[in-house]
């Protein structure tokens, strides 16, 4: 809404591809299990927390994450995002961050969420979600206005009343949440966007 994301102008900040020796290299793992294997970023966790992969480089500002994933079956949901994030070591878990996903929240929802207070969420049930199905997804925001699409089409957006100060939480990973599932193809952009103006033109 009121804006138009600049695909084409945002510069690509991450597109490395996967491989064993990169993800040693250039990612973190927490409370829960990853590997590369045949190009695919592979994550499973058992647990009814927040099993993350963590690339080290930070991505401070506004970005957008883009990815294939699809879960591994007979698993059959939450495939999760984090960006503007962080992970507390002293206490092992996320801190704060933006969340996206499908078919998680416990319901089978497209959501997106602030950790770790959690007063900002939002979803809905009304995606059709295919269990071991590949989708490519795009999530991210601009200054707090959090989007997430799915095969080019939009699927939820939300504006963040108190935005993350996104130039102090800069990681982006991937969650596996009692699931395993798998992930290639990452992209992260810089967002480039431009406002539009809205408004209706008579139909009669």
């Amino acid at each position: 809404m009121r804006k138009k994301i600049q695909l084409d102008e945002s510069p690509i900040l991450y597109n490395t591809p996967l491989s064993e020796q990169d993800f040693e290299q250039n990612w973190t793992t927490h409370q829960s299990n990853w590997n590369v294997l045949n190009g695919w970023l592979v994550g499973e966790n058992r647990g009814n927390w927040a099993g993350m992969a963590i690339l080290k480089h930070d991505f401070p500002g506004n970005v957008l994450v883009e990815f294939e994933a699809q879960t591994i079956l007979p698993c059959s949901h939450d495939i999760n995002v984090m960006w503007n994030g962080e992970w507390l070591a002293d206490s092992d878990q996320r801190g704060t961050a933006y969340v996206a996903g499908l078919q998680g929240w416990w319901t089978g929802k497209v959501g997106i969420e602030k950790s770790n207070d959690y007063k900002f969420m939002v979803g809905t049930p009304l995606f059709d979600f295919e269990p071991g199905k590949i989708y490519k997804i795009q999530a991210g925001s601009i200054d707090g206005h959090c989007f997430i699409l799915a095969d080019g089409k939009l699927l939820l957006e939300a504006m963040d009343p108190e935005p993350i100060d996104n130039h102090k939480f800069t990681k982006v990973g991937f969650e596996a949440y009692c699931t395993k599932l798998q992930i290639r193809n990452i992209v992260i952009r810089q967002i480039k966007w431009e406002a539009v103006e809205m408004k209706y033109e008579p139909e009669f």
